[in-house]
C-alpha cells in the first residue's frame, strides 16, 4: 500500500516520519500550510487508512495536531486526552495503530499553559478531574528544583512539570505495553516527546527519540516490565 505522502510501509522509517512532522510544523508556523483537496483524500482513504504517526496530545481546543503538523486526512492517528495522559485506552489505541495500521512513530505532545497540568499543580478537585490529575502527579514529584511556590502561577515550575509529564507518559506507555516495547526493540517504531507552544504555533521536539535500553529502570517503575 502506498500512502499519499509517497512512502510505503516498508520504506518509511521512524526518523523519516519525524521529519514529515517537523517539516509540516515549519510550514504551519510560517503560514505556508499546503492547500489540500480534502474530498479527494476522502475518496483515496475510503477503503483503508495508514496513518504514518500516532500522536497522543491534549484535548485543548487550541492543539489540533493535523493542523499543527500540516497533515491531511489519514496521515495522523490522533489520540486526545486532557493532559496528554497515557490511559489504558490511549495505550490500546497506540498498540492498534502501530501493530495493525503500521504507524512508524508515536509522539507524546504536551503544550504550554496546559489546564490539566495546572490543575494537578494546584491540587484542584472537581468531579472526575482527580482521576486524571493523579496520572500527572508523578511529574510534579519529579520536579525537585523548585522549593517555593510550587503552583501553576510559577511559570518555571509549570514548564518543568509540563516536560516531566511528557517524559512520564512516554515511560508509562512503554512500561505498560509489551507490544510497544517489542516494536521498539526491533526498531519498527520510534517514540519521541514534544511541547507545543500555544503562543507561536511551533513544536519543540525532545533532542532524541526514546531509548529503551537507557531507560529500563524508569520504565520498570512506570509499568510492569
Amino acid at each position: 500500500m502506498r500512502h499519499h505522502i509517497g512512502q510505503t510501509r516498508e520504506s518509511l522509517t521512524p526518523q523519516k516520519a519525524l521529519e514529515f512532522l517537523k517539516e509540516g510544523n515549519t510550514r504551519f508556523c510560517n503560514n505556508l500550510s499546503y492547500k489540500r483537496d480534502f474530498m479527494q483524500t476522502v475518496t483515496e482513504t475510503t477503503e483503508g487508512q495508514w496513518p504514518f504517526a500516532a500522536i497522543l496530545s491534549c484535548s485543548d481546543s487550541r492543539v489540533v495536531t493535523e493542523l499543527v503538523f500540516d497533515q491531511g486526512l489519514g496521515d495522523i492517528f490522533s489520540i486526545r486526552l486532557a493532559g496528554n495522559i497515557a490511559s489504558q485506552q490511549a495505550i490500546a489505541s497506540m498498540e492498534y495503530t502501530c501493530k495493525v495500521l503500521g504507524s512508524k512513530l508515536v509522539v507524546v505532545l504536551g503544550h504550554t499553559s496546559c489546564g490539566a497540568v495546572k490543575a494537578a499543580c494546584d491540587g484542584v478537585e472537581m468531579g472526575h478531574l482527580g482521576s486524571l490529575t493523579k496520572m500527572i502527579d508523578p511529574a510534579i514529584t519529579a520536579e525537585t528544583e523548585t522549593t517555593e511556590n510550587r503552583t501553576s502561577g510559577n511559570k518555571k515550575f509549570l514548564d518543568n512539570v509540563l516536560h516531566n509529564n511528557v517524559h512520564h507518559q512516554i515511560q508509562t506507555i512503554v512500561g505498560h505495553s509489551q507490544i510497544i516495547r517489542e516494536m521498539l526493540e526491533k526498531g519498527e517504531i520510534g517514540i519521541i516527546g514534544g511541547i507545543y507552544d500555544i503562543s507561536t504555533g511551533c513544536v519543540e521536539f525532545f533532542d532524541e527519540m526514546f531509548d529503551l535500553e537507557s531507560n529500563l529502570e524508569s520504565v520498570s517503575k512506570a509499568g510492569a516490565v
